[in-house]
């Protein structure tokens, strides 16, 4: 059970923090509480995927979450957990399970935290002391009763505020608390309305797909190392597109480009809408 985590995420709900992500209202009580999702369930292993790229965008275009230069990592995540469910019942027998990558009301991060992994950093990331932030974490709830792994208890942040001071817009509006309506993913991804609010447009810093922002500029990450998933091999028209390109870019084409790919999420209306908000600004 996750009370303190629940109680936490009631509060941050209740001020409005979501935005427009009402999905996140719902099921309140499957996120604190795993048997509901897995029946039987006594145990949650936490699992981490590197996604930090061997390759950068060129400079200049606009900017891709480097989650994103590669396929969508829901499939890939999604048959790694098949896999493993598969080996733990080659190697013990029959396990009920059920493995999840943020598609259903799971609180990862703080089960990762729980599992020993690392802690919740000032951006609200999971940071660890050996590779950064740049990874996908991924949950498998299962009827075996294992060990519990002991909970990370310390926090390595310090007194570095490098993410709270270098993200434009002011979403970090305390240690570990994002208003998600100042943050570009939301801002780039999540948000359906026809336009960014022009408010934001001289901040948008050139991202056309999320924000990686408070992640590059953080100490930890100097340890991040380059995957080696085949999967999350960038796209070669992510790393150089230009803005005169994506503007040319028909939605036929984009749908092609993207059809595996998580910068189909806000279609192609929300990534020209994107675009125009940078040209605005030239930024």
């Amino acid at each position: 059970m996750l009370d303190d985590d629940a109680r936490r995420l009631e509060t941050w709900l209740n001020k409005g923090n979501h935005g427009t992500m009402q999905y996140m209202e719902r099921h309140f009580d499957l996120r604190i509480d795993p048997r509901k999702l897995v029946p039987g369930a006594k145990s949650v292993i936490t699992l981490l995927l590197n996604y930090f790229p061997k390759e950068e965008q060129q400079p200049d275009v606009p900017k891709i979450a480097k989650y994103a230069y590669g396929i969508d990592y829901h499939f890939v995540i999604k048959n790694k957990l098949h896999e493993l469910l598969d080996f733990i019942k080659g190697q013990i027998g029959d396990v009920n399970g059920r493995g999840f990558v943020d598609s259903a009301p799971v609180l990862e991060r703080s089960w990762a935290v729980h599992s020993g992994l690392g802690w919740i950093g000032k951006n609200a990331n999971l940071l660890t002391r050996n590779s950064g932030s740049f990874f996908f974490i991924a949950t498998l709830i299962t009827d075996l009763d294992l060990l519990a792994d002991v909970p990370f208890a310390t926090d390595h942040c310090g007194t570095c505020t490098r993410c709270i001071d270098a993200c434009p817009t002011q979403a970090i509006t305390a240690p570990t608390e994002i208003d998600a309506r100042k943050c570009i993913s939301y801002l780039t991804i999540e948000l359906k309305d026809a336009l960014i609010p022009t408010e934001f447009h001289d901040k948008m810093e050139g991202w056309a797909f999320g924000c990686d922002i408070c992640q590059d500029v953080c100490p930890w990450n100097r340890f991040s190392k380059p995957n080696n998933e085949p999967s999350f091999i960038p796209l070669p028209e992510i790393l150089d597109i230009t803005l005169q390109e994506w503007e040319a870019m028909t939605e036929e084409t984009f749908k092609k480009m993207f059809k595996n790919s998580p910068i189909n999420r806000p279609k192609y209306q929300g990534v020209m809408r994107n675009i125009k908000a940078i040209k605005a600004t030239g930024r």
